[in-house]
């Protein structure tokens, strides 16, 4: 079955940088679902405050339904998240793989 990568790159509030990484380093530890292979936070050479979070499905089917499986600490996580990006600097990629 092909994969699927789905990213999300922002940036975050400078002066909530510790908080985010505290509130991304659990939101790591939980995110341990079904079909999700890895889930991973990346900095931006050279810009302190700018993220990237890429998320591997094992197929198509585990991405469309990753929503359906979270828990509710995984949700107020990912609002937590939310109020600390900065607005407008928000990007989502979605990419299916082509060849296995």
């Amino acid at each position: 079955m092909p994969k699927v990568i789905f990213s999300i790159q922002y940036e975050i509030d400078e002066s909530r940088r510790e908080e985010y990484l505290t509130i991304a380093r659990e939101l790591k530890s939980l995110l341990k679902v079904d079909g999700l292979d890895d889930y991973s936070i990346y900095q931006l050479k050279g810009k302190q405050n700018s993220f990237t979070e890429i998320y591997t499905f094992n197929s198509n089917e585990a991405y469309e339904n990753f929503d359906d499986n979270q828990n509710e600490r995984i949700s107020i996580l990912l609002s937590k998240l939310s109020d600390i990006v900065k607005e407008n600097s928000t990007k989502y990629t979605t990419l299916n793989e082509v060849i296995e």
